[in-house]
């Protein structure tokens, strides 16, 4: 592909994670990249590398995962929304394209993720979300689980909340709100940091479950971060309930955001 004439797009894609090995291509498992990269190189008349804001795991889902690819093909944008849409499974789609602004790099300049992690609490399961929320059978006590998620905002050692196998240099992250509340039968936990360890999003799922149905105090959540021990940090919850929901970029790269970033703390939008 020629560099002098090559065109930045960014994308905003939306996919049910329940039958993929994740994000990430994988050998002999199909996965959401390999799916979206087939159907823009069909669209683009050559083959296409997407990169996008965070990779996510088997079975997790997202509401608007951002990617960019760089094509030297010249398409209107329509074409490209409709023509990838047309080659990709009904299970993942692609919401927006817009032509990227500057030095746009769709995990490079985010400076904020957003994940919805839906947990329903009753006693029976469901037959139509099965892959699309965490079943938990116990009582659920979600103003314990905010009050205890709140100590987990700021920057922290999240070494007791990351998976054993996580690759990243630094445990550190900056927590910049967590929510939990119920709507109906639902439990659900709106989560936004930096950036996220491996499983972190699920073992922090998994630690506030245990608060919320009683079986540790409000205050487990404060004594894993002095800990730092994954080892002690409970139970990794499903994948089934999580929810890439956003991410937010500086505001001259045009990317619309979610109205729950407005909640970030002004260091975070020092950068808009």
């Amino acid at each position: 592909m020629s560099e002098l004439f090559k065109t930045r797009l960014v994308l905003g894609v939306e996919y049910d994670g329940s039958g993929y090995s994740g994000w990430q291509w994988q050998a002999n498992r199909q996965s959401v990249q390999q799916v979206l990269e087939r159907a823009l190189s069909k669209v683009a008349n050559h083959p296409v590398t997407v990169l996008c804001a965070g990779r996510t795991d088997a079975g997790v889902h997202a509401l608007e995962q951002v990617v960019h690819f760089d094509t030297s093909s010249h398409r209107d944008l329509h074409a490209w929304l409709l023509g990838g849409n047309t080659n990709l499974p009904d299970d993942v789609k692609i919401t927006w394209v817009k032509e990227a602004v500057g030095d746009f790099h769709a995990r490079y300049s985010a400076i904020a993720r957003f994940y919805r992690y839906i947990i329903l609490n009753r006693p029976v399961k469901s037959a139509l979300l099965r892959k699309q929320v965490t079943w938990c059978y116990p009582s659920l006590d979600a103003k314990k689980m905010h009050q205890a998620a709140q100590y987990l905002i700021g920057q922290h050692d999240f070494s007791s909340f990351r998976a054993q196998g996580c690759q990243s240099k630094s445990p550190f992250r900056n927590m910049y709100f967590i929510d939990v509340y119920r709507q109906g039968d639902n439990v659900i936990i709106d989560i936004s940091a930096n950036a996220f360890l491996h499983h972190m999003v699920r073992n922090i799922a998994g630690v506030l479950m245990d608060i919320g149905s009683g079986k540790q105090p409000i205050d487990w959540t404060q004594q894993l971060l002095e800990l730092k021990s994954r080892k002690l940090g409970g139970v990794t919850a499903s994948p089934d309930g999580l929810y890439l929901g956003a991410v937010y970029y500086p505001e001259h790269y045009g990317i619309t955001k979610h109205p729950l970033f407005e909640k970030l703390p002004l260091d975070a939008k020092r950068f808009d």
